[in-house]
């Protein structure tokens, strides 16, 4: 029997390029039975809408129309670039602490519970249904140092149908006993196996992939790191991720750990972890040469305003305008372990706030972000970080279709602003952005299957 196409008639909203927000009224948006975007016209007449799709060879039989209603508008998923799943029960937990004392008061002893696989599958379910509930369709995850509960997480992602990279934690040295990888020998084999792991789930990669997950240089020695960079070289196809000059403590520890380079951009590249699929948190403190390196490198930047202003030391307002304006790859993060909010919406806001109080510090060099720059981080940014910008971030034909379905009237409406009956579709946007909450988001869809609402 055949399958059955999806057609959505009504308002879409997507990113074409940092600068280009496209807003369509009433657009006509076929989903083929794969999940595959397969025709977009950007204007028609909802009265037309069976006749149109005939003139596409869509036969009426094997299409089911979705007529949004009123108040409603189709975006893309959003994309979390930077995510610790461990972290998930702890989130608002030592805030305004140092970013190291941090790790050793709240978060290693909160990851080492992952160790039992019982409690991993528990929160980590919680975590997977948290996000998706929240729009998020692809989430760059560290795991924790253990093998099992990984394996857990991935299944997890692929069994709930979020877009998902998953990485095996890798530490070390310079963190407790009880959290600590066995040997070096011990972190590299049970990342194999991972990785192993993950492709046998999801051969083609369609939703699930393996990413190599040093957690930053602190808590890895050469060895281990030369280790994951072996792995990478052999493994065309592997991404990476970690943590890059997020903090002043940070970056102070890692330079005296490893006093034979003068900048971040060395050492990983020394140890052939840049590459145009690495994923660098945070990156709040840049030198010239850093960000000549990371550009020529093709590496992708996870921003997370949240958790930079919350812990770590200080007031950091990485420098986006500045990564945006040389054509560096940025997205968000949520980090939502290290912040208060695991919203992407949240994550948005504050990194308005944080370019304008960047604007002001550079005096004015840094402009502060626009409403559809953030969006764009969120969505179609983040997809060229995660390199998933052929698969999805916008409704381009042949994507696949990653969309939140976002509600603004009657029950759909939650706290957002009022939308008043003169109000452009622009302003019902730039409102649910601005104020609107997971309570607006009434139906998320990953690859054209259904993972939140009806």
């Amino acid at each position: 029997m055949a399958q059955i196409a999806r057609a959505f008639v009504g308002p879409v909203i997507h990113s074409l390029s940092p600068s280009e927000l496209e807003i369509l009224p009433c657009a006509l948006l076929v989903v083929s039975s794969e999940g595959v975007i397969s025709s977009f016209l950007k204007s028609t007449d909802p009265q037309q809408t069976r006749d149109t799709l005939a003139s596409l060879n869509f036969p009426p039989g094997l299409i089911t129309i979705h007529n949004l209603e009123r108040g409603q508008f189709l975006i893309p998923g959003f994309v979390d670039t930077h995510n610790h799943a461990p972290q998930w029960a702890q989130r608002g937990l030592g805030q305004g602490m140092h970013i190291l004392d941090w790790l050793d008061a709240i978060t290693f002893p909160n990851e080492a519970r992952f160790r039992d696989p019982a409690y991993a599958r528990r929160i980590y379910a919680d975590c997977v249904d948290g996000f998706l509930r929240q729009g998020i369709t692809t989430a760059s995850y560290y795991g924790s140092v253990h093998g099992e509960a990984t394996r857990i997480l991935a299944d997890l992602c692929l069994a709930k149908g979020q877009r998902a990279l998953v990485g095996k934690c890798n530490m070390t040295r310079n963190s407790p006993d009880y959290y600590l990888d066995a040997s070096v020998e011990d972190s590299l084999q049970v990342t194999r196996a991972c990785i192993a792991h993950i492709r046998s789930r999801d051969p083609e990669g369609a939703l699930i992939r393996p990413i190599l997950t040093p957690r930053f240089a602190i808590s890895c020695d050469d060895a281990a790191l030369q280790g994951l960079g072996d792995i990478a070289r052999g493994d065309p196809l592997l991404p990476m991720q970690t943590h890059f000059n997020e903090a002043e403590q940070e970056m102070q520890a890692t330079a005296e750990l490893f006093p034979q380079f003068t900048s971040e951009a060395d050492l990983y590249e020394h140890f052939g972890l840049l590459n145009e699929r690495s994923i660098l948190a945070h990156c709040c403190y840049m030198s010239e040469y850093e960000m000549s390196r990371i550009k020529a490198l093709n590496c992708g930047v996870a921003h997370c305003p949240i958790s930079n202003m919350t812990v770590g030391g200080g007031f950091m307002a990485a420098p986006i305008r500045d990564f945006m304006r040389r054509g560096i790859k940025v997205g968000l993060g949520t980090d939502s372990g290290g912040g208060f909010s695991s919203s992407i919406l949240d994550a948005i806001r504050q990194a308005m706030i944080a370019s304008h109080a960047r604007e002001a510090t550079s005096e004015g060099r840094d402009t502060g972000l626009s409403v559809h720059e953030v969006f764009y981080l969120a969505t179609l940014g983040g997809a060229q970080v995660c390199s998933l910008a052929d698969k999805v971030g916008n409704f381009e034909v042949g994507k696949e279709f990653d969309a939140v379905l976002v509600g603004t009237q009657g029950t759909e409406r939650g706290i957002m602003t009022l939308v008043e009956e003169e109000d452009s579709l622009k302003t019902v946007f730039e409102k649910f952005i601005m104020t609107g909450d997971d309570r607006n988001i009434t139906q998320v869809f990953v690859r054209g299957r259904v993972v939140k609402g009806g």
